[in-house]
């Protein structure tokens, strides 16, 4: 069995060769100002609106942050600006659609594209879930506060907080004992942009910039109309959940960034991309930062942390203070600019589809285009589909944390191919490169306090945490010595020694993956070994880098139908037990992927 067969790679030439051939170069009128806009458009959205609620308050599996959101919210952004930087340098040099799946075909084999594009999945669609949900409570709020109507609870709440508040149950219908419960608004408004998007819908330049203005004037208008109320005894304890509180707080809000990448995808449009793409990226996230604090300053203040833990945590402060008539404004905007994150990431996820099915990991039906409308329906309307049912039952806390941590994961995984393709092709230029700055105070600052916590950790989480980062400022103390002595010695600073920031990413998203419940973990294991039988079965089998597809013997139809239902089976009588039980289909899962890929590469021989 020839496990070299998973990491084959496609090269930086033939994947941009592929891109010259269609003819698709685009122009460069971009500055660092509209790369700044373009940030802050698709980072404000869903995350300042309904994560920092329940990040500062927490839930039965993690601690909040509470006040000390604030500092999450600036940890956030720091570890956001290393992966940042990585992306860029990626998108100058390989500016073709499919992001971060792309880069890893490039550099990390196709197996881990593969990854990173089922991974995405949780980004787009499983990102939009809690938009929708988040949608549904902020529309709620602008019925009651402007009209007076008030839906139905058992109408507007997911399935489990539902069980858990017996009033809510008895005000919904049954049906031969079952309560009908369900989240109604998410999923009309999830079947609307489905149908707009399968229709057909153009970007607009002007279109952005009204969302962009909308969602500031909101977020400015929330800390004026708040500032008056702010309570200094509200800030005390400002750590009640620790650093551990913050960690998780810093983990939750990490949604409040996600879209930064948006920025480094445009590098090919830009004029100066090595001045454009740091202005950019660093621009808008500062930008952003700046709001955010300001928000979360003032929402700690007029409201105790502990009542946020909801969907549409700005307008019930509001409220809580009876200002009745500006958490209707805040609600309204909300609304308007959730619709158009809604807009752009049911738009976004036929995109990866499509990237995965030319490279044949997919099957050709999902690209197809509709012959009248020429948009990518079957993909548009499988992504509503999926979005608006798990959107009527699911918590937003849980969809949250799974959407963070998939792309964490994403974002290691880019950190990793910059270091990578330094080393394998140091030659190869670069519009715009990642900086090298020497982090060895930092490196230094990790190896002396962390060892500390090592010994005195209790779980094997945390211990795998500590040894993970350890291991990554070893590496990087090493690469900062070497990058220092080259220098003193007049040498050339070795382009693997370079990779500073990129290590600082992987430790970064590390810490903050780390923040998240064990359960997400185990879910998020589940999601990629579900995708890596997909892949062993259908994708590496149909990949443009396999000469012939070779057909799998009979027996499959009967293992791969009994393993996925043992499998699921398991889960579903396992899912509310300890997480650890949830390795039993997992486990089923990855071996039926290696089944599949040994079988196939047998044949193959």
């Amino acid at each position: 069995m020839k496990l070299g067969a998973l990491f084959r790679t496609k090269g930086v030439d033939s994947l941009t060769g592929e891109a010259d051939a269609g003819g698709q170069g685009l122009k460069r009128t971009l500055t660092g100002l509209d790369l700044t806009m373009l940030g802050i458009g698709a980072v404000i959205g869903t995350g300042i609106f309904a994560a920092i609620g329940t990040a500062t308050a927490g839930n039965a599996d993690r601690p909040g942050a509470g006040p000390a959101i604030i500092l999450s919210f600036i940890l956030t952004a720091v570890a956001c600006v290393f992966s940042a930087l990585c992306y860029a340098e990626f998108a100058a040099m390989i500016p073709i659609a499919g992001s971060a799946y792309t880069y890893a075909y490039a550099t990390l084999g196709e197996m881990i594209a593969w990854i990173i594009g089922w991974d995405l999945i949780i980004e787009y669609a499983v990102g939009n879930i809690a938009v929708a949900i988040s949608w549904s409570a902020y529309f709620n709020d602008v019925l009651h506060h402007a009209f007076g109507v008030q839906i139905p609870a058992w109408l507007v709440t997911d399935l489990r907080t539902a069980l858990r508040t017996p009033d809510i149950v008895a005000g919904a219908p049954h049906i031969f004992g079952m309560p009908i419960i369900l989240n109604l608004p998410a999923v009309v408004i999830v079947a609307l942009i489905t149908w707009v998007l399968v229709v057909g819908v153009k970007e607009s330049a002007v279109f952005n910039n009204i969302m962009v203005a909308t969602k500031i004037v909101i977020l400015i208008l929330f800390v004026i109309v708040g500032f008056k109320y702010v309570k200094t005894d509200h800030f005390v304890p400002f750590f009640p959940g620790g650093w551990t509180g913050v960690q998780a707080g810093a983990a939750i809000i990490f949604f409040s960034f996600i879209g930064f990448d948006a920025v480094s995808t445009a590098a090919e449009e830009c004029r100066n991309p090595k001045r454009d793409i740091p202005i950019g990226i660093i621009g808008s996230l500062a930008i952003c930062t700046v709001i955010y604090v300001g928000v979360a300053v003032v929402l700690i203040g007029i409201i105790p942390y502990s009542e946020l833990g909801v969907a549409d945590p700005l307008a019930k402060a509001l409220s809580f203070i009876h200002q009745d008539w500006a958490a209707g404004v805040v609600s309204f905007g909300a609304v308007v600019a959730m619709t158009a994150v809604l807009l752009v990431f049911q738009l976004g996820q036929p995109r990866i589809f499509f990237s995965m099915s030319r490279d044949g990991l997919l099957p050709k039906r999902f690209a197809a285009v509709h012959p009248r409308y020429r948009t990518p329906h079957v993909t548009t309307i499988w992504t509503g589909i999926f979005v608006a049912f798990f959107a009527a039952f699911a918590s937003i806390d849980e969809i949250i944390e799974l959407t963070n941590i998939g792309t964490l994961f994403a974002f290691v995984l880019v950190c990793i191919g910059i270091m990578v393709l330094r080393h394998t092709d140091p030659k190869r230029h670069r519009p715009f490169r990642t900086p090298w700055i020497p982090l060895l105070p930092v490196w230094a600052l990790i190896l002396w306090f962390l060892p500390g916590n090592l010994i005195a950790a209790t779980d094997w989480g945390s211990r795998g945490e500590y040894l993970v980062v350890l291991a990554i400022a070893l590496v990087g103390a090493v690469f900062s010595g070497i990058g220092i002595n080259a220098k003193l010695h007049g040498r050339r600073v070795p382009e693997l020694a370079q990779t500073e920031f990129a290590l600082a990413g992987v430790a970064s998203c590390v810490w903050l993956m780390r923040g998240l419940p064990s359960v997400t973990w185990w879910r998020f294991l589940g999601w990629l070994a579900l995708g890596l039988v997909i892949y062993t079965l259908y994708g590496f089998r149909h990949s443009r880098l396999v000469q012939h597809v070779s057909a799998f013997p009979a027996r499959f139809t009967l293992i791969v139908p009994g393993t996925l239902t043992g499998a699921a089976l398991a889960w579903w009588f396992l899912r509310d037990q300890h997480p650890w039980n949830l390795a039993v289909p997992i486990a089923l899962l990855f071996a039926l992927a290696l089944y599949a890929f040994s079988v196939t590469e047998r044949r193959a021989a």
